[in-house]
């Protein structure tokens, strides 16, 4: 049974999404804040969270952040605020998704399954052994990434990514030298990120520079195509 934790503060939004998920068979653990979500995260150990952006003890986009700095498990933002400015911000941080208040409820089903189903594909059990060829290290870059175990070293350090951060660079080091206009990447993330579009796709691309180049600003292996797009260079 897959683990939901809900971090709402609206006692009836709260309650309506609880009795709905643990009729649709999901273990739920609501709370009321950004303290509780953050304990119960440890004790709860869940599968996926569903987290709201006004909390009265946190920021939510900094909340966001938080648990992601903590747990890769996706997490969909449920929000009263469609600007599109705070859809970027959200899953700038971290998010997986984002769901604007009043949504459906079988929306939220589908798509919290659609991000566990993915999360699952690519988190297979620690008890498996992976291939030797599934690690790829790429000399004489200090990059190492494990596709299967979905893991990125850079000089030696673990690096943290988002779900869809590192979709995005799989995506461009499979294919090195590959130019990838805007388009191409938007369609390659739809599926994971609702809401993305250029300005999401330059966001993500000057978070993975940030976290792999040695100075982002001249970067050696995300290179910028003026006019088209990116590129993965070897």
């Amino acid at each position: 049974m897959d683990r939901i934790l809900l971090i709402e503060d609206d006692d009836i939004i709260g309650e309506m999404i609880c009795m709905y998920l643990k009729e649709e068979e999901f273990l739920v653990l609501r709370s009321h804040n950004g303290q509780e979500g953050l304990a119960a995260l440890h004790d709860f150990k869940p599968d996926l969270i569903l987290l709201d952006l006004i909390l009265p003890d946190f920021e939510g986009t900094d909340l966001c952040n938080s648990l992601r700095s903590i747990t890769p498990v996706p997490i969909i933002i449920i929000s009263s605020n469609a600007r599109v400015s705070e859809k970027i911000e959200a899953f700038t941080v971290g998010a997986d998704d984002y769901l604007c208040k009043p949504f459906s409820m079988h929306e939220m089903k589908a798509r919290i399954q659609a991000l566990l189903r993915r999360f699952k594909q690519s988190h297979p059990p620690e008890v498996q052994q992976l291939p030797v060829q599934q690690a790829v290290t790429v000399p004489p870059m200090d990059l190492n990434i494990n596709l299967e175990k979905r893991t990125l070293y850079v000089r030696g350090e673990s690096v943290e990514m988002t779900f869809s951060e590192f979709e995005l660079i799989r995506l461009l080091f499979e294919h090195p030298e590959r130019v990838y206009r805007r388009e191409d990447l938007i369609n390659a993330l739809r599926g994971f990120d609702s809401y993305i579009n250029d300005r999401a796709i330059d966001v993500h691309i000057t978070n993975l520079r940030r976290k792999i180049e040695i100075n982002p600003k001249e970067p050696k292996y995300i290179k910028t195509v003026w006019g088209v797009g990116y590129k993965f260079v070897l």
